[in-house]
């Protein structure tokens, strides 16, 4: 029989990629020391770095990273609205929130799905209370963000890291805004969960809050699944908390973005 050289051999037998990736979501959520999957405990956060001024085309950027959920974003603006909008005395905020292609278990495509559209709208939302949009009327600011890899809290993550590109674009705002995830399972809330843990079958559903620390007032707050009253709040306190835990780190972020700004500007 003759051979086929345009062809290259491949293995008789073969497996899928993300064969073994399915074990793995059939472990249970929290072993029997009461620690999770990857060794914390339940309200324990992932170790968080965030930097601002990483892209230097943009007015305001910032990078965060937490272990494997690692996000950018840029702030474009303000700059006057398209012309066939009409007058408005408070500005605009606008977001684009893109996973890339390679970021998520399965190939993400180049446009934006109804997934993203939903998540841009929602970062919108916890956003808008905290800018001052009167100051800059028939005008936008743009907020651009790319999940580079997701392992979870992806969405906390551009939130955070889209108010700290906000701050260091020089937008006035009444406070910054934190925010964090979670998963419920009976009474527990495991926060800043693993993708693995999002996309178990075993919990009862998913918190996302938006939170501004310094006014005590919740922006943003996205739910699913079927949870109870009770359950709901305790998710809700749990999260709050959570955000005040991760403020600090923000705000000692922006002190160091202005701290570059000004010894900069003093060597020019």
């Amino acid at each position: 029989m003759p051979v086929d050289n345009r062809r290259i051999a491949g293995p008789e037998v073969t497996q899928p990629v993300i064969f073994t990736g399915r074990k793995a979501f059939d472990k249970p959520l929290i072993t029997g020391d009461g620690l999770r999957r990857d060794g914390r405990k339940t309200d324990e956060l992932r170790p968080l770095f965030l930097r601002s001024g990483v892209v230097s085309q943009a007015r305001g950027s910032a990078y965060i990273e937490m272990q494997n959920t690692k996000v950018t974003c840029a702030v474009y603006g303000p700059r006057e609205s398209q012309r066939q909008q009409e007058f408005s005395e408070r500005g605009k905020l606008t977001c684009e929130f893109k996973f890339a292609p390679f970021s998520c278990w399965q190939r993400r495509q180049h446009m934006q799905d109804s997934e993203e559209k939903e998540l841009s709208s929602f970062i919108v939302q916890a956003l808008q209370p905290a800018v001052c949009l009167e100051k800059f009327p028939k005008a936008q600011v743009d907020i651009y963000i790319t999940v580079l890899e997701n392992d979870g809290n992806a969405l906390s993550a551009g939130i955070i890291c889209a108010s700290l590109a906000l701050g260091e674009a020089g937008i006035e705002m009444y406070d910054l805004v934190s925010s964090c995830s979670l998963v419920q399972k009976g009474d527990t809330s495991l926060v800043d969960p693993t993708f693995q843990e999002t996309s178990s079958s075993d919990i009862d559903g998913r918190v996302t809050i938006a939170f501004l620390p310094t006014m005590n007032v919740i922006s943003g707050l996205s739910q699913d699944g079927e949870l109870t009253q009770d359950q709901s709040n305790k998710a809700i306190k749990c999260g709050m908390e959570s955000c005040a835990r991760i403020f600090p780190v923000l705000q000692e972020s922006l002190v160091n973005t202005v701290k570059r700004t000004v010894n900069s500007n003093c060597k020019s």
